[in-house]
């Protein structure tokens, strides 16, 4: 019947948490490879992307950005699917469609440029969000955040993407449980990045994350979502009188505290109805509501669907992109594990 993901959990940190509501799995993870003159311009991933280069250098020029950036060895670039953008050897070169490449070379690793010369060694990963990561991720990350090899992040992600290449190109077995573990701690990866920035955020589920002050009612709610939590328990918890915590949290996420708890318990609903069957009725006891009544009209007054609506609904299978059908098309015309001509990845950096 299924038991709601959550209930059981110890863990005191509401990163993990919320990392494990987004559903974040890799669909689609790709190599390439370029040499001498080469351009490509990529049209907008339409999802979240990552992409690592792994030797060489790259330009990378971005719609609407100022200027060109230099990907050095080790960089690691996220988009967050809006922008097209370009990747070359120089800015100035005159880009190719990076779909036709694509479509047209069933190999684990595309090559651009001059056949017989490789510079450049980089890949892309693109990675799919359920509902509720959609609306926690897309809405605190911004369009593109290049992450410098000299970064604490960037080597490991690196490594991760080198690993979801290689779970993705081959038919190992557990490799769709490895490849949504890899998922998750990318994103771990890229969040740790952004939150040690020191940016200033947006209000936000992110920018509390980062807040000392409210961190410890953060615990309390995302470890104990069914508890009805009251002002005065959470500010005691923070240290704070109710007026102060009640306008310290509200500044920084957004939302009052109350507020925030019922959003959580909503990203929560989602994730169970996506990932179990367990029954409605169940699902609202484990988040606090009185009545499967009260959490279905809670539920939809937040999503605007009613909850067995939204399960049914939300399990339809999301349209592969333009980028996506491209590269899965070339990947479906070679036979054999991975395609014909389709090496380890270890064997193509060589």
């Amino acid at each position: 019947m299924g038991t709601p993901p959550y209930l059981g959990s110890t863990s005191p940190d509401p990163l993990t948490h919320t990392l494990s509501v987004t559903g974040a799995r890799c669909v689609l993870a790709r190599g390439l490879t370029a040499g001498g003159a080469w351009a490509l311009r990529f049209p907008a991933p339409g999802r979240l992307k990552v992409h690592a280069v792994l030797h060489g250098v790259t330009w990378l020029t971005v719609d609407g950005w100022a200027s060109p950036v230099l990907l050095e060895p080790g960089d690691v670039v996220t988009f967050d699917g809006s922008l097209p953008y370009v990747l070359a050897a120089d800015p100035d070169t005159p880009p190719q469609d990076a779909l036709t490449l694509l479509a047209t070379s069933p190999h684990l690793f595309a090559h651009a440029g001059e056949e017989s010369v490789t510079d450049v060694v980089s890949i892309g990963a693109h990675f799919e969000l359920n509902t509720a990561g959609a609306d926690l991720l897309l809405q605190v990350l911004p369009p593109v955040i290049h992450m410098p090899h000299t970064g604490e992040e960037a080597p490991t992600l690196c490594q991760h993407l080198e690993q979801l290449l290689r779970e993705m190109s081959s038919d190992r077995p557990g490799g769709s449980r490895v490849t949504e573990y890899l998922s998750q701690l990318v994103f771990a990866h890229v969040l740790r990045d952004y939150l040690a920035r020191g940016e200033s955020y947006p209000a936000g589920w992110l920018r509390a994350l980062a807040d000392e002050r409210i961190a410890p009612t953060l615990r309390l709610m995302h470890t104990d979502p069914a508890r009805p939590w009251q002002l005065a328990e959470l500010a005691q918890a923070a240290a704070m009188s109710r007026s102060a915590y009640a306008g310290v949290f509200t500044s920084v996420a957004g939302v009052p505290p109350l507020t925030y708890l019922h959003q959580w318990r909503m990203r929560l609903a989602e994730q169970t109805l996506l990932q179990t069957n367990t029954p409605v009725s169940q699902l609202a006891l484990s988040l606090g509501y009185a009545s499967e009544s009260a959490f279905s009209h809670a539920f939809k007054r937040e999503t605007g669907v009613a909850p067995k609506r939204f399960r049914d609904a939300a399990r339809v299978p999301r349209e592969r992109s333009e980028v996506e059908r491209a590269i899965a098309a070339a990947f479906s015309r070679s036979p054999g594990p991975g395609g014909a001509g389709h090496q380890s990845v270890d064997a193509q950096l060589l």
